[in-house]
């Protein structure tokens, strides 16, 4: 698995109540490059599948459960943003460090819009402790 620092969305954030990914992504970044005559255009594959690697780095305490959602929005700040991925309601007992949430990939399209994230959502009490990281990966290992 080889992962680029410009593709982490978060590393080793504190998740205790809802919040959205410390980072997020440009998607689709044009832009010239040094020594280039034209445009480039970025692209990371569309209609191919991305593998996302989430992971808890601490265990979780007192809240009910976390639902994590990969989103994509016009804005940086995720606002009026649609929901690419979920991972539904993750009970606490399951939250402890080394838990992979379940989905780990998912196929860029058309629906695509400027930037990408997570969102953590916080469900029940507001946690005293739980961190995750997460960033796009060649490959997420099981």
């Amino acid at each position: 698995m080889i992962l680029n620092k410009n593709l982490t969305l978060c590393e080793n954030q504190a998740v205790t109540s809802t919040a959205i990914s410390e980072n997020v992504i440009l998607w689709n970044e044009t832009g010239k490059a040094t020594l280039e005559a034209g445009q480039i255009v970025r692209n990371i594959g569309s209609g191919t599948p991305v593998p996302i690697l989430m992971q808890v780095v601490e265990d979780f305490a007192t809240l009910t459960s976390l639902t994590i959602t990969l989103e994509t929005s016009e804005a940086a700040a995720l606002t009026s943003s649609t929901v690419l991925a979920s991972s539904g309601a993750i009970p606490v007992a399951r939250l402890i460090a080394g838990f992979r949430p379940t989905f780990t990939r998912f196929m860029p399209d058309g629906t695509m819009l400027d930037y990408f994230g997570l969102r953590f959502t916080v469900n029940g009490t507001t946690a005293t402790a739980g961190r995750m990281s997460a960033a796009v990966a060649t490959e997420v290992n099981s």
